[in-house]
């Protein structure tokens, strides 16, 4: 037993390793193509800030960019990026007037509720609804949750969050339609954290309707596929239970490409929160980044797609580690 242990601990601590450099190669890329495509980008921030003063004289610019250092080639600024990124500055935001890492830090907390809330949420509802789905192929709950997973993932994210607006702010007056707080409103303690409850309400039920139609239907495939199996049919022919046999049989083996999924859409979640922080007013990352866009802030958009891809690969990691947890057989693979 302990010597079963032990191995599967060596390769658990081998996967970990294996991941973490693939974390340096995969952050290194990103931070080298994002910053070149973006700065292939027509205009930059001396451009903005020039247009919105007024002043647009070429003394002026020339001031800018030797200022704001843009008067260096592209390669130059890269090395010079990379360099301050790996000893862990992210650099300054001319934007905002702010180092980017203070900024980043300040919007992640949101972010991570927002993605957090959503994503449980989503998997722990959509396996359910799948399973159900999967019990009776074809039946009327099977076609109705097929329906109802069909609407959800074929409706674009904004005009979901722009009709829960409607309907949940505007007409019901039910919960709040934008920001995390309510600013005018004095809350402390249990009233303060019912209040933010509220507001995170209609930003994660978007991003909910969609993603836990895209784990149903996923989870509802796999279902009826494990179902066929042959130890189910034996498990079946011991006696035990239908509801037995689903969870503690079934259940394992179908929850497999949920998971692989979950890695996958990952950063699609991320980018789905753009839409939904922007519309909802929702201070987290994907609202900087849209800020970040507008006003060509190079330095803190990297930043915050390089923290991107650091949760990114960290939910990948976690996905990985699950697999070796729920199916042995992946552990013995590798």
């Amino acid at each position: 037993m302990q010597l079963t242990s032990g191995i599967a601990g060596r390769i658990a601590g081998r996967r970990v390793r294996r991941r973490l450099i693939q974390l340096v190669l995969v952050l290194l890329g990103t931070t080298v193509l994002n910053f070149v495509l973006l700065k292939l980008m027509p205009g930059d921030l001396v451009d903005v800030i020039a247009s919105e003063s007024g002043n647009v004289s070429p003394q002026y610019v020339a001031q800018l960019r030797e200022a704001y250092g843009l008067n260096h080639s592209v390669a130059w600024q890269l090395l010079h990026y990379v360099g301050h990124a790996l000893r862990l500055d992210l650099g300054f935001s001319f934007r905002f007037g702010e180092p980017v890492a203070t900024l980043i830090f300040e919007r992640l907390p949101a972010t991570l509720v927002l993605i957090g809330t959503a994503l449980v949420i989503s998997v722990l509802l959509g396996v359910l609804l799948g399973v159900l789905a999967a019990r009776r192929p074809h039946g009327f709950v099977d076609t109705l949750l097929s329906t109802l997973a069909t609407l959800g993932y074929s409706a674009p994210m904004f005009w979901t969050a722009l009709m829960l607006i409607v309907v949940f702010g505007v007409h019901l007056e039910w919960l709040p339609i934008g920001g995390i707080v309510d600013t005018n409103i004095a809350h402390h303690g249990f009233g303060l954290l019912l209040d933010r409850l509220r507001h995170l309400v209609l930003p994660a039920a978007t991003l909910v309707l969609y993603y836990v139609a895209v784990f149903a239907r996923l989870s509802r495939a796999s279902m009826i596929e494990t179902l066929q199996e042959e130890f189910i049919r034996t498990a079946r022919a011991k006696g035990g239970r239908p509801w037995y046999v689903v969870t503690h049989h079934a259940l394992r083996h179908a929850v497999l490409p949920v998971l692989t999924m979950l890695g996958l859409q990952s950063s699609a979640l991320l980018g789905g929160s753009i839409i939904v922080e922007t519309v909802f007013g929702w201070p987290g990352l994907g609202q900087l980044s849209f800020e970040a866009i507008k006003s060509r802030d190079v330095n803190l958009l990297v930043g915050v797609l390089l923290l991107s891809a650091v949760l990114v690969v960290v939910l990948n990691l976690i996905v990985d580690l699950l697999y070796g947890l729920i199916d042995p057989r992946t552990r013995h693979r590798q």
